[in-house]
């Protein structure tokens, strides 16, 4: 009798057991809720759609689309770094190389340009501070500034050179002719002008001057001998002032690269822009702009 009756129990329990739905292999039951408990979140497509929702949210941060709907390209620029940026004190107009591709791009991205007034010693944290979405106006790459922001594929190569009257042109010609006693040595504060400068300039006298857009008159007026600056501005400059020549800018001091500055940490925007360039520059639109102003 207690033979059967086992046999009966085991029975039972077999077919309880095969009725009961599997758990499939490597999963852990879910435990029934507590009484008054909020429901767990599912993993299946609830969890797929927040996941979706996270990723538009996280694109939609980007200035690619903020700036569309916005209407708007903020642009810092110092407005004293002629052919690049210059603005016009009377009219209140930007004019230059980089004010024409900043045009080009906020067409490109069916909005308008508006020009953010910076100084060189406070551009990147203006960009930074998200008081602008570009930097442009003869930006020069350097590893300090991409500590803080990102940078675009490059516009043109530049470097330091001397910028004097002409009657001077062949006193002036290696740092060690410049760096003498005797030699004023002019440079505008806050950017890569000074810092080359500082890094050169031992024993001759460095004369900071606050305004970039009348420093080349010191020059002309005899109160200062010499400007190391990008071999562009030096063309530029000697071409508006007969009485300056740039010295050997094919051969400058040092190496440099012109670009934009962007906001750090916005890969999409970035990408935009690096292909933008690089249309413009191989397309004959940056030429074209440059020639304008140098020529």
């Amino acid at each position: 009798m207690k033979r059967a009756a086992t046999l009966s129990a085991l029975a039972c329990l077999l077919a309880v057991t095969a009725a009961a739905p599997a758990t499939p292999q490597g999963r852990q039951d879910t435990p029934a809720p507590t009484p008054g408990a909020a429901p767990a979140a599912a993993n299946g497509p609830t969890s797929t759609a927040s996941t979706a929702t996270t990723r538009r949210a996280q694109h939609t941060r980007s200035l690619l689309d903020t700036i569309p709907r916005r209407g708007v390209l903020r642009v810092c620029t110092t407005g004293d770094y002629r052919p690049f940026t210059h603005l016009d004190p009377k009219t209140g107009a930007y004019s230059g190389v980089d004010i024409e591709m900043a045009e080009n791009l906020a067409k490109s991205l069916d909005v308008k340009p508006r020009y953010v007034p910076t100084t060189w010693a406070e551009l990147v944290g203006d960009l930074a501070a998200d008081r602008c979405d570009i930097a442009m106006g003869g930006v020069s790459i350097t590893l300090a500034r991409a500590r803080s922001a990102y940078f675009s594929e490059p516009t043109r190569t530049d470097g330091k050179t001397p910028i004097v009257r002409c009657a001077d042109k062949d006193k002036y010609r290696t740092l060690a002719q410049i760096d003498r006693p005797g030699t004023d040595v002019i440079v505008n504060p806050g950017g890569t002008n000074e810092e080359f400068a500082r890094a050169h300039i031992k024993r001759a006298t460095l004369k900071l001057h606050p305004d970039n857009t009348t420093i080349f008159d010191e020059i002309i007026a005899g109160r200062a001998d010499v400007m190391m600056t990008d071999a562009g501005e030096t063309r530029y400059q000697a071409k508006i002032h007969p009485e300056l020549c740039s010295v050997h800018p094919d051969k400058p001091f040092s190496f440099s690269e012109k670009s934009y500055a962007l906001p750090r940490g916005d890969d999409e925007f970035k990408a935009y822009v690096d292909q933008w360039v690089h249309l413009a520059t191989h397309d004959g639109t940056y030429r074209k702009y440059e020639d304008a102003w140098m020529k």
